[in-house]
């Protein structure tokens, strides 16, 4: 069975960066889309950026410009850098493959920001 563990959230001013980390079990996660979603309190979930295995990027209106997407294929990691963050970014981050069915969803990872 497919682990995701996420870290790098946090309390940050808005204006600040964070670095996330996704980490997956298993030799699958090079074969695999991956994507970063978010929930804030009250609202669904939605999807942030997404990364194709070789490479291609795809952003949410809402972060595009501030947030980049990478991999490390030979790590079974993805990442998220997020810069110039706002107070609309307060949730908790989570990763996923892009499509159902997707794997047992994670813990997340929560980002705060505020001043």
């Amino acid at each position: 069975q497919v682990q995701l563990v996420e870290s790098g959230g946090g309390l940050v001013q808005p204006g600040g960066s964070l670095r996330l980390a996704c980490a997956v079990s298993g030799s699958i996660f090079s074969r695999n889309a991956m994507a970063w979603y978010r929930q804030a309190p009250g609202k669904q979930r939605e999807l942030v950026a997404k990364i194709h295995s070789g490479g291609y990027t795809v952003y949410a209106d809402s972060v595009k410009g501030r947030f980049t997407i990478s991999r490390d294929n030979a790590k079974n990691t993805m990442y998220l850098q997020m810069n110039s963050l706002k107070f609309d970014d307060t949730a908790v981050y989570y990763c996923n493959t892009i499509n159902p069915p997707y794997w047992s969803w994670g813990q997340g990872t929560q980002v705060t920001v505020s001043s």
